[in-house]
C-alpha cells in the first residue's frame, strides 16, 4: 500500500473556498475517515486527491511522490462512488473486469484476478448478472470489486454506503472494514454519518466551513473535542454544553447550587483562558451524568427517549439549557419530574465561549 500526504492543500471558486489549506497524512495502511456535515469540503478533498479536482495551491504526495498534477489514471488510487458507476450494459464479470481490460492485461491474468475479489466479497453468484437485477448491497459489493481488482496503492471512497438502506449499510460497513483489515489497505472515506466514522476509522477528520476541525482518533474526537463544533457534532446526542462562570475552583451553572468543580491539573490553563470575566462553557457527555437521590446538580425532565439498552432523559437546568442523561433502560421518569444528579470530574471538558476553542486539556488538531 502507500502513504498519503496533503501539504497545504487548498480549493478555491473564485475568492470562495472549498477547502482552506489542509496538512494530512494517511499512513501506510490506515483508515482515514472525512466526516462533516454537507458542505464542510469532504468530498472536494477526495476528489482532490484522485485527481477530479484540480487543486488551487499545496502538493499531494503518494509514497514520496509528487502526484498534484497527474491525471487520475495515472495516481495508482481506486475512486469508489457513492452510486456505484457500473456499466448497466455489460454483466457483473465484465464489471469489475473492465479496468484491467483497459490497461491490456492478458486474458490469463485478468481471470485470476477477477476470482480472486469474487471470491472475497463472495458475489460469484453475481457473475452472469447486469447491474439491473442486483440489490444496492450487491452494486456496492460489485463496485468495491472493481476497485480491488486494480491493486491500488491507496482507496478513495465517496459515501460508498449513502445509498443503501439502514440493514445493508450495516453489513456493508462490517464488510468494508474487514477487507481494510485483511488488504491493510491505505484508506481515504468520505461520509457524513459519525457512526460509520466512529466505527471504522483509524483516525478521523472533523471538517466545518472548508476546513478541519480536528484530526484525532474516534477516541479523542469524542472525549476531547477541539472546539464548540466538534462536541456538539460528535456523539447523539451532542455533547452537553452548559454557560457558566468560574468562581474560585469551580464553575457555577445556572439553577441553585448548580456548580462543578474544576480539576486541579486545568484550573490554572481554565483561569488563564477565561480572563477576569471568568465566562465558560461547561461539557460533558450524557455518561457523565449520573442520576442519584444525593446527586448536587439539579433538573426537570422535559422528554424521555427509549434506545433499547438505555433510556435518554432531555432535562432542563433553565429555560435554555437542555442536559442529555443516559439513564437505566428501566428508570420511570415523568414529564416534569424533578431530577438530581452528578457529573464524573474526569469527564468534564472547557471551552471558551468566544472563540469556542477548549481549553484545560489537550485536544488533537
Amino acid at each position: 500500500m502507500a502513504t498519503i500526504e496533503l501539504q497545504q492543500v487548498e480549493k478555491k471558486f473564485g475568492e470562495v473556498y472549498a477547502v482552506k489549506p489542509m496538512d494530512l497524512t494517511d499512513n501506510d495502511g490506515e483508515f482515514v475517515a472525512l466526516l462533516g456535515p454537507s458542505g464542510c469540503g469532504k468530498t472536494t478533498t477526495l476528489r482532490m486527491m484522485s485527481g477530479l479536482e484540480t487543486v488551487t495551491a499545496g502538493k499531494i504526495m503518494l509514497d514520496g511522490k509528487n502526484i498534484t498534477w497527474l491525471k487520475p489514471a495515472d495516481r495508482n488510487v481506486a475512486f469508489v462512488f457513492q452510486f456505484y458507476a457500473l456499466y448497466p450494459h455489460i454483466s457483473v464479470h465484465d464489471n469489475i473486469a473492465f479496468p484491467l481490460r483497459a490497461e491490456g492485461m492478458a486474458r490469463a491474468e485478468m481471470d485470476k484476478r477477477v476470482a480472486e475479489v469474487v471470491d472475497m466479497l463472495q458475489i460469484s453468484h453475481l457473475l452472469k448478472l447486469r447491474p439491473g437485477k442486483l440489490s444496492g448491497g450487491d452494486k456496492q459489493r460489485v463496485a468495491l470489486a472493481r476497485a480491488l481488482v486494480r491493486r491500488p496503492a491507496a482507496f478513495l471512497m465517496d459515501e460508498p454506503l449513502g445509498a443503501l438502506d439502514a440493514e445493508f449499510r450495516e453489513t456493508m460497513r462490517a464488510e468494508i472494514k474487514r477487507l481494510h483489515i485483511s488488504q491493510h489497505a491505505t484508506t481515504v472515506y468520505v461520509t457524513h454519518d459519525q457512526v460509520e466514522a466512529m466505527a471504522m476509522a483509524d483516525r478521523i477528520v472533523v471538517m466545518s466551513a472548508a476546513e478541519a476541525q480536528q484530526i484525532g482518533t474516534p477516541a479523542e474526537v469524542y472525549y476531547d473535542p477541539a472546539n464548540l463544533f466538534v462536541a456538539r457534532f460528535i456523539g447523539s446526542p451532542g455533547m452537553n454544553l452548559v454557560a457558566g462562570r468560574l468562581a474560585g475552583d469551580a464553575v457555577q451553572m445556572p439553577g441553585p447550587n448548580n456548580s462543578v468543580p474544576v480539576p486541579p491539573a486545568q484550573l490554572e490553563s481554565v483561569r488563564r483562558a477565561v480572563g477576569a470575566d471568568g465566562a465558560v462553557v461547561v461539557g460533558f457527555r450524557p455518561e457523565a451524568a449520573s442520576l442519584s437521590a444525593e446527586g448536587k446538580l439539579h433538573g426537570e425532565v422535559y422528554a424521555t427517549d427509549m434506545h433499547g439498552s438505555y433510556k435518554l432523559l432531555h432535562t432542563t437546568m433553565n429555560e435554555s439549557d437542555i442536559i442529555h442523561i443516559r439513564a437505566d433502560r428501566l428508570a420511570d421518569y415523568s414529564i416534569g419530574a424533578p431530577v438530581r444528579f452528578d457529573i464524573e470530574p474526569a469527564m468534564v471538558r472547557f471551552f471558551h465561549p468566544t472563540t469556542q476553542q477548549a481549553i484545560g486539556q489537550e485536544a488533537g488538531r
